[in-house]
């Protein structure tokens, strides 16, 4: 590729980046404190009452247009340049329509539904969460306590994490600051680790909390600001959020820290979207939740999640939950494939910034142009890649013995005892 190709590649990388710098989904989605406090204050029998601003998108749109311009005056890599154009343009528009119907239809475009095929044509999200809640099911029946106690206060993560992202990142860590008003436990960017005041955490949530959000999103977020050519790398547009979700969930399995409990809250949240794209509203979504024991902050919470953005009485939720245990399946068989046929030289480029595991192509192009920096900063299961090759070697071994037969006889044997 010549250096004028090369020129406009990196204007077009910096106008797609121009236009997502508009897009905050999940700020604009939250719900203000005092939506719970009115819930729970009316007895927990009173729909939420949310406002949510009103978003201007003809800026967005007009960047988007000016990438697009510049992708059609000629770049081999406009498949992938007009595929992140879509996914700002679907951002503005499900941001246009907060607390709309039609921001389920935008929701669907850019996360999925429970529903949806996998990239296998067969199964879909909802089958994978019911294989999960079957299994669960049959473990409760061991009487085996696999929650533990959840009675950490948010200072215990605050201490810890700040301890983490000090060693791992030095100059460039991350303030960790407690705060009232976000709604999930704990919400990492380039700059901030923000944990939820009023939630409790076991000592298996804090050790997720590190692997997930310090060791994949807050360094992706750091080594895509630190590309000095392909700016996008920088910017976690909904594009990016499949793959993101999949990595840090896988990178709390790799590293012994995802846990059942934890499985079971993920395949939880895609059953309840079910239940709302069904006609469920926030109070039977809340009620759900309580059926499993929780809280009743954290099923507000959870509910919550479900209901963001979307109609509080039921038909058009956000489906963006579903992504982790879509982005982990992903995820999980790239990283098999790319063992299998010896491409571990594939591995770091995961975490040279925010991106698509669909566009590797591109970016082992870019790799090769050199128009991308190494990721100064990789998690440690990375770093000492010996155990995740071991696992992952095995994992395809796994997959290429037809394990039907063996399965039925030692089925056959346990019904028998």
């Amino acid at each position: 590729m010549s250096q004028t190709e090369k020129e406009h590649l990196i204007k077009i990388s910096d106008q797609l980046y121009k236009a997502s710098q508009s897009i905050r989904i999940l700020r604009n989605v939250n719900w203000h404190s005092s939506v719970r406090e009115e819930f729970f204050a009316k007895g927990e029998q009173s729909l939420p009452q949310v406002e949510y601003p009103v978003i201007e998108i003809a800026d967005t749109l007009e960047q988007v247009k000016k990438a697009r311009k510049l992708i059609s005056e000629g770049s081999r890599f406009a498949n992938w340049a007009n595929g992140i154009a879509d996914k700002l343009e679907n951002s503005a528009f499900l941001l246009q329509n907060l607390g709309k119907p039609a921001f389920f239809d935008f929701s669907t475009k850019l996360y999925g539904a429970p529903k949806h095929l996998l990239p296998d044509d067969k199964s879909n999200s909802l089958d994978l969460a019911s294989h999960f809640e079957a299994m669960y099911i049959n473990i409760e029946k061991l009487d085996i306590d696999v929650a533990g106690r959840t009675d950490l206060p948010a200072s215990a993560v605050q201490a810890r994490m700040k301890e983490e992202v000090n060693n791992m990142f030095g100059e460039d860590a991350p303030e960790v600051i407690i705060d009232k008003e976000v709604s999930s436990k704990a919400i990492a960017g380039r700059r901030r680790i923000r944990i939820r005041e009023s939630a409790l955490f076991s000592d298996m949530d804090i050790d997720q909390l590190v692997h997930h959000e310090a060791f994949i999103h807050v360094a992706t977020s750091i080594n895509g600001h630190h590309q000095p050519n392909l700016k996008i790398l920088a910017a976690s547009h909904p594009g990016t959020t499949k793959t993101q979700e999949g990595l840090a969930v896988f990178a709390e399995f790799i590293t012994g820290h995802l846990d059942l409990d934890r499985l079971r809250r993920l395949s939880d949240r895609i059953i309840a979207i079910q239940m709302a794209i069904d006609g469920a509203d926030f109070i039977e979504v809340y009620r759900y939740y309580k059926t499993k024991n929780a809280r009743k902050e954290d099923a507000f919470e959870n509910a919550r999640r479900v209901f963001r953005g979307g109609v509080i009485t039921g038909g058009a939720p956000f489906t963006k939950d579903i992504v982790y245990l879509d982005g982990l399946l992903n995820v999980h068989n790239f990283l098999r494939t790319v063992v299998s046929e010896g491409r571990a030289d594939l591995l770091p480029l995961l975490f040279v910034g925010k991106l698509d595991i669909e566009d590797m192509a591109e970016l082992v192009q870019f790799k090769k142009m050199g128009l991308l920096n190494e990721p100064k900063y990789v998690p440690p299961w990375i770093k000492d890649v010996r155990f995740l090759l071991t696992y992952l070697a095995y994992s395809s071994f796994l997959n290429s013995v037809k394990l039907k037969n063996m399965k039925e006889h030692y089925q056959k044997m346990i019904y028998e005892l």
